[in-house]
C-alpha cells in the first residue's frame, strides 16, 4: 500500500491588516540593511571589519541607526502578531510568532539603549574597546536576546518544516541559523576582521530569512 505524498501545509493568503502588517515585517529586513550600507558608506571612520553596525547609532548621525532599530523592531513585532493570529487558527507553530517578537523587542531595545563609541568610531574615538557604559552593556544584553531568539526561531522552523516534509525550508532554516550562531560565537570568542565580516553577512542572512518568513506566511504559507 502506497503511503501518500507530504505536501506543505497551504492557508488562505492573509488579507486586510494582517497581510500589512506581514508586508511591513518583510520590508524590515531591506530597511535595516540598506540603513546599514548607506551609514558605512558616508559615515567617516566606520569599517565593517573593525565595527559592528551598532556603533552608527553613536555620534551625531547615531539618531539614524537609533531610529533604524525602531521601525525595524516595530515592524518584526507587529508582524509576529500578525503570524500569530494566521497560525492560532491554521495549527501552525505558536512559538515562532513569540521568538520573532522577542527579536523585535530585543531591536527596540538596542535603539533605547545605544552602544558606546568604539575603536575610532566616531572620528576621533581612541582605538581599541574602550570602557562600556551602564546603557552599552544593556545595548548588549538586549542585542543577545535578539541574537538568541533568531536562532531559536530558525531551529523551530526548521522542525516544523521537517516534520512536514519540506525538506528545503528546513535545511534553508537550519543553515541560516548555525551560521549566525557560528558567526556570533566565534566573534565573541576570538574578534578578527575577518569574523567581523562574516558576522555582518551572518546578520544580513538572518534578516533575510526574517523577510522570506513574513512573506510565506502573507502568501498562505506560515510554517
Amino acid at each position: 500500500m502506497s503511503q501518500a505524498a507530504a505536501f506543505p501545509v497551504v492557508r488562505p493568503a492573509a488579507v486586510g491588516r494582517d497581510r500589512l502588517l506581514l508586508l511591513g515585517g518583510v520590508l524590515a529586513g531591506p530597511i535595516f540593511v540598506g540603513s546599514a550600507m548607506v551609514q558605512a558608506a558616508t559615515r567617516d571612520g566606520f569599517d565593517f571589519r573593525r565595527h559592528p553596525v551598532s556603533v552608527l547609532s553613536t555620534g551625531e548621525l547615531g539618531w539614524i541607526q537609533i531610529v533604524t532599530f525602531l521601525v525595524t523592531g516595530v515592524l518584526c513585532v507587529l508582524a509576529a502578531q500578525a503570524l500569530r493570529l494566521i497560525t492560532s487558527e491554521g495549527g501552525g507553530s505558536i512559538w515562532l510568532p513569540r521568538l520573532l517578537a522577542l527579536y523585535g523587542l530585543g531591536l527596540v531595545g538596542a535603539a533605547i539603549f545605544s552602544a558606546d563609541p568604539a575603536d575610532g568610531f566616531p572620528a576621533g574615538t581612541p582605538r581599541g574597546a574602550g570602557e562600556i557604559s551602564w546603557h552599552g552593556g544593556l545595548h548588549f544584553l538586549v542585542a543577545a536576546v535578539a541574537f538568541v531568539s533568531l536562532i531559536v526561531a530558525t531551529v523551530v522552523a526548521a522542525r516544523r518544516a521537517a516534520r512536514r516534509g519540506a525538506r528545503g525550508r528546513a535545511a534553508y532554516s537550519l543553515v541560516t541559523g548555525l551560521f549566525f550562531a557560528a558567526a556570533w560565537v566565534t566573534l565573541i570568542a576570538r574578534p578578527a576582521p575577518a569574523v567581523m565580516v562574516a558576522f555582518g553577512l551572518a546578520v544580513t542572512a538572518g534578516w533575510l530569512w526574517v523577510s522570506v518568513t513574513f512573506a510565506r506566511a502573507a502568501s498562505g504559507r506560515a510554517d
